[in-house]
């Protein structure tokens, strides 16, 4: 089996998500989480429509916890876990909690018949080794609900950035993550072996005054470059100043506020068992399609 690339610096991510948790502890007005609240209520509107019960949840790359409350006051769900990477984001979260490798998952196999993910996967370099982690934590018929940052976000603050830096350099570096489409997420469902694995997006659009605000608020996300293949300076003054420039010129509404564009991935996707619906096998089908699709007679 061939090592996944690695596209992500890890030990970089962490260190800028445990400078974000520790300055919303030191503040005390919690981190910039309207997009974790999206996504949690949104798991909460999926999961009031499963008519079943959870008994052992992990809440996989909880952050800090927005999810799991979110889910325990509004579906009564259990939680077995909460589990993320970074210690100062856990330390925010509900206990019983445990400090984990998103890529190498410790968990008992079938130990769990919920995992909920909100926007914590798509930094993870081997995706499909971790999905098919999960699908092995997953008791038959257990569920899996993720939510994936996905490839249409920050595509503005991604257009100013490479246009400043071209027009002034001659060249780019990479400054803002790939992020995966839904077609391939849905793809890497199904090589995870998990079953009835469904993707949609959800496009969120938010105005700053400035795009010096956007950054802030990347940056107090902990979503700032973590690129393995970043440039190890700084922006040069003179490209940032052009890159907002360029963002206002480009991007910016009437009333000169700029957009941001955030673009949510949710799956799910089930453990395999043997109740649930599966294809009918190639050439079963009793009836033709060009029989289906003839107009009836008059």
């Amino acid at each position: 089996m061939t090592a996944p690339h690695t596209v992500f610096d890890r030990d970089a991510l962490l260190r800028h998500r445990a400078r974000a948790a520790r300055r919303a502890a030191a503040d005390g007005d919690g981190a910039p989480d309207f997009l974790l609240r999206r996504v949690a209520d949104d798991f909460s509107d999926r999961l009031s429509l499963i008519k079943r019960s959870f008994t052992a949840a992990i809440d996989l790359g909880c952050h800090h916890g927005v999810v799991r409350r979110t889910l325990e006051s509004t579906n009564a769900i259990p939680f077995v876990t909460s589990a993320d990477e970074c210690a100062e984001s856990l330390a925010l979260a509900e206990m019983p909690r445990t400090l984990v490798d998103l890529e190498h998952l410790p968990f008992t196999p079938a130990c769990a018949d919920l995992v909920v993910s909100g926007l914590a996967l798509q930094t993870v370099n081997d995706l499909p080794g971790t999905l098919a982690q999960i699908q092995a934590t997953l008791r038959p018929d257990g569920l899996l609900l993720a939510a994936l940052v996905g490839g249409r976000s920050l595509f503005e603050l991604r257009d100013a950035l490479l246009s400043a830096e071209t027009e002034l350099t001659g060249g780019a570096s990479p400054r803002i993550a790939p992020m995966i489409d839904v077609r391939d997420l849905g793809t890497l469902l199904q090589r995870a072996r998990l079953a009835l694995p469904v993707v949609d997006s959800d496009v969120v659009t938010v105005t700053y005054a400035h795009p010096l605000a956007l950054l802030h608020d990347l940056r107090g996300m902990g979503a700032t470059n973590c690129l393995a293949e970043r440039p190890r300076t700084f922006l040069a003054r003179a490209i940032l100043l052009r890159a907002f420039e360029l963002y206002a010129e480009r991007h910016a509404n009437p009333d000169g506020r700029i957009r941001a564009t955030f673009e949510i991935l949710t799956a799910t996707a089930w453990g395999p068992h043997e109740s649930q619906q599966k294809p009918l096998k190639p050439g079963s089908a009793t009836t033709r399609l060009s029989d289906a699709l003839r107009p009836p007679e008059s």
